[in-house]
C-alpha cells in the first residue's frame, strides 16, 4: 500500500514513527550538511524528501522493515561494494539501513559528498538511457 499523501517535507518527518524517525533524522541532518554551501535545497518529490537543485540529486525513502538514501543508478553501481562489506544492503541505486542497524555516517557522508561533486562535475540526470545497472559477471 502507498504511504500516505504528504504536503511538505516537514509532515513527512512529522509522520514518522518512534523506530524510523532517528535513522532518517540522521540521515536528514547528513543530506543537509551535505548540501550546505551548494545550489541544492530540500523539497518534496514523489512524496519522499528529495535533495534537488535543477533536477533530483538523492532521496530519502521509509519503508516497512528500512530506509534508504537513493541516488542515480550510474552513480551508486561502483559504490555498493563498500556498503555491502560493512554489512548494509546496497540495491541498484540505493543504499539500505535496517531499523536494527546503525546509521553508517562515515559511509552515508562520504556518499553523499561525492554525489555533490558528481552533480557539480555535470552528471545531472536520474537516470540514463542504457545506464548500466550491474557490474557484468
Amino acid at each position: 500500500m502507498p504511504a500516505p499523501k504528504v504536503a511538505s517535507v516537514e509532515e513527512f518527518f512529522a509522520r514518522l514513527d518512534d523506530v524510523q524517525r532517528p535513522h532518517v533524522e540522521a540521515l536528514r541532518a547528513l543530506s543537509l550538511e551535505a548540501a550546505e554551501g551548494t545550489e541544492i535545497v530540500e523539497a518534496l518529490k514523489f512524496n519522499v524528501p528529495a535533495y534537488a537543485a535543477q533536477t533530483m540529486v538523492w532521496t530519502l525513502q521509509v519503508f516497512k522493515n528500512h530506509c534508504s538514501v537513493r541516488f542515480p543508478v550510474a552513480f551508486f553501481v561502483d559504490r555498493r561494494d563498500e556498503a555491502i562489506a560493512a554489512g548494509y544492503d546496497a540495491i541498484e541505486g540505493a543504499l539500505k539501513i535496517r531499523w536494527d542497524q546503525e546509521v553508517p555516517e562515515a559511509i552515508v557522508r562520504r556518499l553523499l559528498a561525492e554525489r555533490v561533486d558528481d552533480y557539480e562535475a555535470g552528471h545531472t540526470a536520474w537516470s540514463t538511457p542504457g545506464q548500466r545497472t550491474r557490474p557484468k559477471t
